[in-house]
């Protein structure tokens, strides 16, 4: 579907411009700290980041079923495994640990150190804890925005079991059309249950709280029942034929309900952070709980009917960057961080950075995510 790789096209924008935005507004960890002086921007990037990843599941996870009858259960995991398993622990023994050294070396304000000794003492944390250890967790080993390939990984491993599971026929394996598509009822029941679920998860985990899930998976519990919930409906709704059956006037409805709650969230954040709570067992974290995931769903379905019925269209150039959507998300953080150095370098204000680290920080990784498609093994694997 041309307006699915589209819409792709648009998230992976968004997600560099969130990462961009980071030192210059939102209160979350990120590898550079800047100038917090954009008032409005702290809103902006909490409405952006209600939809943006659980909408990228959602995409991911509709293109799963045909993948798995094409290439059958070992298929599917091989590949999975020998596409996601070295990039995750490249990018956690490498990538990431250069991010946190230079983090560790410009704003912890600790006695230099080597990157060998770093290495070894802090990132795989072989070393004694500082008793003044600034965070945000010890050690620093993290797999930063690569907990993203992780969930596809964990996702894609639950969703063969249950293939397994079901041993179902060829026939019901296949696509088919549902009679319909969930109705208004559904998606307000969908809605209420994701809430519920969100607001229980946050009162031992709020906001913000990543915790290894066996030792290894790197998540965030609080935003769980989004991102898996959505990836698994993505499968679901290729199965049923739900993205081509739902009517366009529900899709603007629901497009109407977040944007309109969107909007508001955006121009008075200030006072309704006041009222907000990233979790535990207050009115405040329940609010939030049901508001996001109004937002999330509302605004989902009304961006997938949007690009339905509006960028269903495609030309050489958006097919091309769609096709580099994966290699952009793998590469992008470097590239961001190492802008936000550049602009902090040149005392750039915080509105100009924005906007130039996510233009540059846009082009740069798209030419460099064509160019590694141009060498034969790097193409491979990225």
């Amino acid at each position: 579907m041309l307006f699915l790789d589209n819409l792709k096209v648009l998230l992976i924008v968004l997600v560099i411009g969130l990462h961009a935005a980071q030192p210059y507004g939102p209160a979350d960890w990120w590898y550079v700290e800047g100038d917090a002086g954009l008032d409005w921007l702290p809103g902006l990037t909490a409405m952006v980041g209600t939809f943006l990843m659980s909408l990228f599941l959602f995409v991911s996870g509709y293109f799963v079923p045909s993948v798995f009858d094409r290439k059958g259960a070992r298929g599917f995991l091989l590949d999975r495994f020998t596409r996601f398993g070295p990039l995750i622990l490249v990018g956690f023994f490498g990538i990431v640990a250069v991010l946190m050294y230079a983090y560790y070396t410009n704003f912890r304000g600790y006695p230099p150190m080597t990157f060998p000794s770093y290495y070894w003492d802090v990132y795989l944390g072989q070393g004694e804890q500082p008793a003044d250890w600034s965070g945000p967790i010890w050690p620093d080993r993290q797999f930063g925005h690569l907990w993203f390939i992780q969930h596809l990984l964990v996702y894609s491993l639950i969703y063969t079991l249950w293939r397994w599971v079901s041993a179902r026929s060829t026939t019901t394996t296949s696509r088919v059309a549902a009679p319909a598509p969930p109705g208004t009822l559904a998606i307000v029941g969908f809605i209420g249950f994701l809430a519920a679920l969100t607001f229980m998860i946050r009162l031992r985990y709020p906001v913000d709280t990543w915790v290894p899930l066996l030792e290894f998976i790197q998540a965030e519990p609080a935003d769980l029942a989004h991102q898996a919930s959505f990836f698994f409906l993505g499968a679901l709704a290729y199965r049923r034929g739900w993205l081509t059956a739902i009517p366009a006037t529900t899709g603007y409805r629901w497009l109407a309900v977040g944007t309109a709650l969107a909007t508001t969230n955006v121009i008075i954040h200030r006072q309704l952070a006041e009222v907000y709570a990233a979790g535990g067992p207050t009115m405040g974290s329940l609010i939030w709980s049901v508001v996001e995931t109004v937002m999330c769903v509302s605004l989902s379905i009304g961006l997938i009917v949007l690009f339905r019925e509006h960028a269903r269209r495609s030309s050489g150039l958006l097919l091309g960057a769609a096709a580099l959507t994966f290699t952009v998300y793998l590469i992008h953080v470097p590239i961001v961080v190492a802008l936000q150095y550049l602009a902090a370098a040149v005392a750039f204000g915080p509105l100009p950075a924005v906007v130039g680290v996510s233009v540059l920080g846009v082009a740069v990784s798209f030419a460099l995510a064509w160019l590694i498609k141009k060498t034969p093994y790097l193409k491979r694997l990225l």
